[in-house]
């Protein structure tokens, strides 16, 4: 196997890709040629205009994780960052100064919006960030894509009594950012998603690969809004390559991030058995051949294979690049 497609989130996804990159060129992943390739598809749904500026949360986070530019410590933004800007916001009493820019991040997306409004599409933009933070490190073996070039947002149904129909609508990044995903998801609305397209090179990273991997992102407003661009769920489906997913839930709790909330938006247990049939396997309909679940959530392999699944169960805690390498390597081994 010697072409990698991922579908990705953000934190979850560009560490699980981090990790495959590791066990690439340390030759532990079974199958996988010493010179394989990577292309990430990556989710824009979480993106939004703030300030005057186009932010992409999870293409940012897999651009500066693998580039090695991720505050770890934040699991957000730039390293050795400042905050001058976002401070000066707040003395002009802007509003959504709960979305801290920092100051060296603001430069990313400084670039970006000024090539949009030049007319560049996001998939142009995106390869031209890239070059700085990939392309020193992977050469052209590592690809970084956005899921579509259209825009797409997630917005966030929550309860309020202060509006006529007890509900009010705020922006996904709202919902995570300011309101710390406190408050349950009443309704999920994907605005622009039914209109979309994938971009530019998505549709080939899928049929021409040779595996497909969903990491350990949100099931419902990462590796899902991927999934719900027209046609890409018929992509993966009648792609040629296996196709593997691991679980970002373990013992019935998400590891970081807001996944049980989003899967109890869509009426979905937070397990990694229900995660793994909210897929579905490919010969019933689904998009997977093969579901990695936790150690913790061992019993529940039976009824996943019952369910037309190759599954197994492994550590999948991502402390370090050759913990996550090994777990990569185990899920290859489902579909090999």
């Amino acid at each position: 196997m010697r072409k990698l497609t991922v579908l990705s989130g953000g934190h979850g996804g560009a560490r699980f890709i981090a990790g495959l990159w590791h066990g690439i060129a340390n030759g532990v992943l079974p199958g996988v040629c010493d010179d394989a390739e990577i292309t990430v598809v990556a989710n824009t749904a979480d993106d939004l205009w703030i300030h005057g500026l186009k932010v992409c949360p999870d293409l940012d986070t897999v651009m500066y994780t693998l580039g090695g530019g991720l505050d770890h410590a934040r699991g957000w933004g730039r390293t050795e960052e400042t905050w001058s800007i976002a401070a000066e916001l707040v003395e002009y009493g802007v509003p959504q100064t709960w979305f801290g820019l920092g100051d060296r991040d603001v430069a990313t997306h400084l670039v970006r919006t000024q090539m949009l409004e030049a007319g560049y599409p996001l998939s142009e933009v995106t390869a031209a960030l890239a070059r700085r933070w990939l392309e020193p490190r992977y050469g052209d073996r590592l690809r970084l894509l956005p899921m579509s070039d259209d825009r797409v947002e997630t917005h966030v149904a929550i309860t309020s009594t202060e509006s006529p129909s007890g509900l009010e609508v705020v922006h996904f990044q709202e919902y995570w950012v300011r309101l710390r995903a406190e408050v349950p998801a009443e309704q999920l609305i994907f605005v622009g998603l039914e209109d979309a397209r994938p971009a530019p090179g998505v549709a080939e990273a899928i049929s021409g690969a040779d595996l497909i991997v969903v990491p350990p992102s949100n099931p419902v407003v990462s590796v899902g809004t991927i999934l719900g661009v027209p046609g890409m769920r018929e992509l993966v489906r009648a792609a040629t390559a296996p196709v593997v997913g691991v679980s970002p839930i373990i013992g019935g709790h998400h590891v970081r991030g807001m996944a049980e909330q989003m899967l109890a938006a869509i009426g979905v247990q937070a397990s990694a058995l229900d995660v793994g049939r909210h897929y579905g396997a490919r010969s019933a309909g689904g998009v997977l051949d093969g579901w990695l679940v936790d150690a913790a959530d061992a019993a529940a392999v039976p009824e996943l294979e019952r369910a037309g699944l190759a599954a197994a169960a492994a550590p999948l805690w991502m402390s370090s690049a050759e913990t996550t390498a090994a777990m990569a390597a185990t899920a290859i081994g489902l579909v090999r």
